[in-house]
């Protein structure tokens, strides 16, 4: 090798190490073990408001991880004052499960998060809940200082999954990479696949501790499916070794 050459790897080698540096992460059911709290509060919320939650349960499930307020809003007809109420009422019953300590992270999502970090990855949590709802959980499990950033629907201008606001949200806020094909999206539900889809993010991870099903998550465009978040730090050192930061060869291998 010249040293032309040799001038030419180098910075080829650092991009390599910078790949997929930004970690965008759900809670309920990626890193938090919901134990399905979201489906109990809907059915308080439901039944405080006169509701009869069997007929309105099956739509919960399907769309769960969006903005739960988008949710009552097509449950109620756009109704938007019945909606609002509705979502409070999901926010204190929600809340008041959390206080009860029914509640508890996913095993080895706190040790992944920590890993990689050391790995020199900034990791953000995101949730389709309200602010004071994210905020109970992450009392709870005392992880306020767990990750360099936490967002909710209206942190992103008030539009949840399965829009992409949240991880662009976290893509501009912590100028961690320079390209969205540099993010990583994991959660548990096809709408936390959609939203990683749609905001070009280069990995987009299903994980199985929550909602939805293997077919589920690649049916709404994911990249890989893990048992949990837990195995993510080894899927990304992998990813590193073997590609380059925008998917060409790299120097030495086979094409030239």
């Amino acid at each position: 090798m010249n040293k032309q050459q040799q001038k030419q790897q180098k910075p080829q080698n650092q991009q390599k190490r910078q790949q997929h540096n930004l970690v965008v992460l759900d809670m309920a059911g990626t890193t938090v073990a919901d134990g399905g709290l979201v489906e109990q509060a809907f059915t308080a919320a439901a039944e405080r408001l006169g509701e009869d939650p069997a007929t309105m349960i099956d739509y919960v499930r399907a769309t769960m991880g969006e903005s739960k307020i988008s949710v009552f809003r097509h449950l109620f007809g756009g109704d938007e004052n019945r909606a609002q109420q509705a979502n409070l009422a999901f926010e204190e019953a929600y809340g008041e499960l959390v206080a009860g300590g029914r509640i508890a992270p996913i095993p080895g999502a706190a040790e992944a998060i920590a890993e990689l970090k050391a790995q020199g990855r900034t990791v953000v949590l995101t949730t389709g809940f309200a602010r004071v709802t994210q905020d109970a959980i992450l009392d709870a499990l005392g992880w306020h200082d767990l990750v360099e950033l936490t967002l909710c629907p209206a942190d992103a201008g008030g539009r949840g999954r399965p829009y992409p606001d949240m991880v662009l949200g976290a893509f501009l806020r912590t100028g961690a990479v320079d390209d969205v094909r540099q993010v990583v999206v994991a959660g548990d539900t096809s709408y936390d696949m959609l939203s990683g889809v749609r905001a070009g993010a280069g990995i987009v991870a299903g994980v199985l501790t929550g909602a939805h099903d293997e077919g589920g998550l690649t049916g709404h465009g994911a990249t890989h499916v893990l048992a949990s978040v837990a195995e993510l730090p080894a899927l990304l050192e992998e990813s590193l070794l073997e590609e380059s930061p925008f998917g060409e060869p790299l120097l030495g291998e086979s094409g030239a």
